[in-house]
């Protein structure tokens, strides 16, 4: 730290004219070397919202690299052609956001009402789309929803536990019969909280009820 001090003020008056952007510059690099970010940022402008929430433009932000819009968009045509060419479409819709290609499962596809083990019969389309994801190199996040009619199970308490269990043994499938690779992987429950549409009619609610495999811009899971 000494010697960092020594070093700036030796700098400072090595300058016959300050000049105000060198002095910016030679201030912030002084400031990065010791852990300090640039007032009025934080970690969150330079790592966008990984929600999917779409309330940001990746073309606005000032990391926007269109390479990685590129290889999303390929993912996309890649995603869609697979499901169509499999009659996968049944199960699932293909949707693509800022942050990444959504496959969704509605819950009647995966699992039953109110329980978390996956059906039987909705292994195959499970087993289907495992050779895609681990033929592509994108982060997978796995993400499960419920409505917002409460439960209260010795199991489930709430649809935390709900939404978190069934993201989870998605998960788990997906690495325990298909080998994909755990580091790509990560689970998540978001319970109500994070629906569609609104819970106003039973079948919205049942949109809401969902299981997302999201495959992550690639950035995102640096």
């Amino acid at each position: 730290m000494v010697t960092l001090l020594l070093a700036f003020f030796v700098l400072l008056f090595a300058f016959s004219e300050v000049d105000v952007q060198r002095f910016r510059a030679i201030l912030s690099a002084f400031q990065a070397s010791i852990g300090v970010l640039d007032g009025g940022r934080t970690v969150m402008e330079m790592r966008p919202d990984m929600m999917g929430s779409g309330a940001w433009d990746l073309r606005d932000v000032d990391f926007y690299r269109p390479e990685l819009e590129a290889q999303l968009r390929a993912v996309y045509t890649q995603v869609q052609d697979f499901v169509q060419e499999r009659g996968l479409d049944i199960a699932l819709t293909v949707e693509l956001e800022e942050r990444g290609v959504t496959l969704r499962f509605q819950e009647g596809v995966l699992f039953d009402l109110g329980r978390a083990d996956i059906k039987p019969e909705a292994r195959r389309f499970l087993d289907e789309i495992s050779s895609l994801l681990a033929a592509l190199p994108n982060p997978i996040r796995i993400e499960g929803h419920t409505d917002n009619l409460p439960i209260r199970t010795e199991r489930f308490p709430s649809n935390w536990e709900l939404s978190t269990a069934r993201a989870t043994n998605v998960t788990r499938y997906l690495i325990e019969q298909h080998g994909l690779d755990p580091h790509r992987l990560s689970a998540a429950g978001y319970g109500e909280y994070r629906p569609l549409v609104d819970n106003d009619t039973p079948e919205n609610r049942a949109r809401n009820r969902r299981v997302d495999i999201v495959l992550l811009r690639l950035d995102l899971g640096e």
